[in-house]
């Protein structure tokens, strides 16, 4: 059996754990199990009944009523709401929704809801809106790793499938003022995040080189002979020793030479690129989007 802390709870529904408690307390929403040690946590099935009651919060029917609700009662609302979450351009319902379809192992709700986005907000709205939205919340764009190792892949894959399919559906870049090297440094596999990021520069009409996860620096080293690149974007996520990042991160500046370099992910620390003009800290795509509306990309 699944076991979250509140915390989780927290972080993968969007809601504060002192209100969670709360709505425990006034309202029985959840009734968290006790290990030996006394301590709470909770199962899928209480994870799903939140992700539940948050995704109806904007249906107008007060919190109150939907934690009084019964499972099914939930659900009977909720496929009965997805309508007009769409037309209320309601996207935490969605975000919500997919989550609970991943973190449950259901597939086909995750799919279905997955379409339904596709259809009613289109590609680019779905990811921007709901696909980066969710993969901030649980924590594998960033890699926050608060997820357990199961969900993580099965999630991942679902997502990696999606996602390959988006970059594919774009046309192709012709006449691109600009070259992307985007990739994974050796021993770093979580690629979610550079996967988004391939899709939102593709989308934004930039030429993308994607070399993927665990690539050697010789290989990069390879590819800059090769080809014209104007900027680097690479993910560091594992909090390796601060000598080491170091190192790495003076391997890369010479590399790259006059080249801008962003960085992003949770194993930089900001005081590691302090003096270091031509890397630049990404710490969400807001920060890649105003990157690119500047004149400081090349």
């Amino acid at each position: 059996m699944d076991q979250f802390s509140i915390s989780q709870l927290s972080q993968f529904s969007g809601i504060k754990p002192h209100t969670i408690r709360i709505w425990e307390q006034r309202y029985n929403a959840l009734n968290p199990h006790r290990s030996e040690g006394n301590t709470r946590y909770y199962d899928g099935s209480q994870l799903r009944r939140l992700l539940n009651i948050v995704s109806l919060s904007g249906t107008g029917n007060k919190i109150s009523r939907l934690c009084s609700m019964s499972d099914e009662e939930l659900f009977k609302m909720r496929a009965e709401y997805e309508k007009d979450a769409g037309l209320k351009n309601d996207y935490d319902y969605f975000i919500n929704q997919l989550i609970a379809g991943g973190m449950s192992y259901d597939e086909g709700n995750f799919e279905k809801t997955f379409s339904h986005c596709l259809l009613r907000f289109g590609l680019q709205r779905t990811y921007v809106e709901i696909i980066y939205p969710l993969l901030d919340r649980i924590g594998l764009m960033w890699s926050i790793n608060n997820i357990p190792p199961s969900q993580e892949h099965y999630i991942s894959n679902l997502l990696k499938q999606k996602m390959f399919t988006a970059i594919d559906s774009l046309p192709p870049i012709s006449n691109a003022e600009e070259n992307w090297l985007l990739f994974l440094p050796e021993d770093e596999f979580h690629e979610l995040g550079l996967l988004f990021s391939n899709y939102f520069l593709r989308s934004r009409g930039k030429n993308v080189i994607y070399l993927g996860p665990n690539v050697p620096l010789s290989s990069v080293i390879h590819t800059l002979e090769d080809v014209s690149i104007s900027n680097l974007l690479l993910f560091m996520v594992h909090r390796d020793l601060p000598e080491k990042a170091q190192e790495y991160l003076d391997q890369i500046q010479e590399l790259a030479g006059e080249r801008r370099v962003f960085i992003a992910g949770g194993g930089l620390d900001s005081e590691m690129i302090k003096g270091r003009k031509k890397i630049v800290q990404l710490r969400s795509v807001e920060d890649l989007d105003k990157e690119l509306n500047s004149n400081k990309v090349a």
